[in-house]
C-alpha cells in the first residue's frame, strides 16, 4: 500500500515529551512515511520547525497562531511568523481561522489575527492550514475575499456534513479527515459527506494527541492519539466512500504532495 502522510499532528504537545521519536517510529512501522507538525503559536511553530529540521524529508511543519491565542497576535507576531515561513521545512501558514465555540480570544481579535495570517499566506505563496468551529459563515466570507490570492489550503479536521462541505469545495480547498469519522455519536454527518469529497481533494490526519478514534479495538490506556492510528482512519474513510484502501491511500499521499509541495 502507498505510504501515508499525516497532514496534521500536534507533535510539540507535552504529552509527547517522553517518547517523541518513538511515536514517529511506531507510525513509520505502520506505514506512515511523512508527518506535518502543526504550529499553533509562534513558540510551538518554532518547535515544530526544529522537529522538521531534525527529521529532514520525513517531518514538515506549519507556522501560525490558532484562534484560541488570537488576542496575543500583534505586529511582532507577524514578523516572527514571516521569519519562520522563510524556512523550507515550513509548508503552510496556520493553524489559523475562527473558533466561536469557546471564544478563548474575543471574536474581533480572532478576525484580525486570521486576516493577518491570510495576508502572510498570500505574500509567501504558501497554502493555509485552516481551523473553523461554530464560525462557518464569517470564516467562508473572510476566505472568499482573498481566495484568488492564495495558493491553496486545507479545511483541517473537517467535522461537518454536506451543507458545510459544498462551500469549502467551491473555494477549491482540500478537506482533512480525522478520527471524528470513527465516532458513532458525532460522526454521522461526516460519514454521509465523505463520499462527496472529490478524490483529488481528500487528506487524512490524526490531530494527535487529540481525537483518538473511538472504534479502535485496542485503545491506549493513556487515551493519547498517535499517528500510528492513521491507517485506521484511512480504512474508515475508504469504507465510507466505498473505495479500496489502496486507492484512497494513493490519493491522499498524492494530494499532500501537491498541496504542500513535498518531496515526492
Amino acid at each position: 500500500m502507498e505510504a501515508l502522510t499525516d497532514i496534521g499532528l500536534n507533535l510539540t504537545h507535552d504529552s509527547f515529551d517522553a517518547d517523541r521519536d518513538a511515536v514517529l517510529e511506531r507510525a513509520a512501522g505502520a506505514g506512515v512515511a511523512r508527518f506535518i507538525v502543526t504550529g499553533t503559536t509562534v513558540t510551538h511553530s518554532a518547535k515544530a520547525l526544529e522537529l522538521a529540521q531534525a527529521h529532514p524529508g520525513r517531518v514538515y511543519a506549519t507556522a501560525g497562531v490558532h484562534p484560541h491565542y488570537a488576542q496575543d497576535y500583534d505586529d511582532h507576531t507577524s514578523d516572527a511568523l514571516l521569519n519562520l515561513l522563510s524556512s523550507p521545512e515550513i509548508v503552510a501558514v496556520g493553524e489559523c481561522g475562527l473558533d466561536f465555540f469557546r471564544n478563548f480570544s474575543p471574536p474581533e481579535a480572532q478576525r484580525s489575527a486570521f486576516a493577518a495570517q491570510l495576508e502572510l499566506a498570500a505574500e509567501s505563496g504558501l497554502p493555509v492550514f485552516l481551523h473553523q468551529r461554530d464560525a462557518f459563515e464569517p470564516f467562508i466570507e473572510m476566505l472568499g475575499t482573498v481566495r484568488n490570492r492564495l495558493s491553496g489550503g486545507v479545511a483541517h479536521c473537517f467535522t461537518g456534513g454536506i451543507d458545510e462541505l459544498e462551500p469549502l469545495l467551491e473555494l477549491d480547498l482540500y478537506i482533512g479527515i480525522t478520527g471524528w469519522l470513527c465516532d458513532e455519536r458525532r460522526g454521522g454527518a461526516l460519514r454521509e459527506a465523505a463520499p462527496r469529497i472529490p478524490l483529488d481533494r481528500v487528506l487524512i490526519e490524526t490531530d494527535a494527541p487529540y481525537l483518538l478514534p473511538r472504534n479502535l479495538v485496542e485503545k491506549p490506556r493513556t487515551r493519547r492519539n498517535e499517528p500510528v492510528h492513521l491507517p485506521h482512519i484511512l480504512r474508515e474513510l475508504a469504507a465510507a466512500r466505498g473505495e479500496t484502501e489502496e486507492r484512497v491511500a494513493r490519493a491522499t499521499a498524492e494530494n499532500a504532495t501537491r498541496l504542500f509541495r513535498l518531496a515526492s
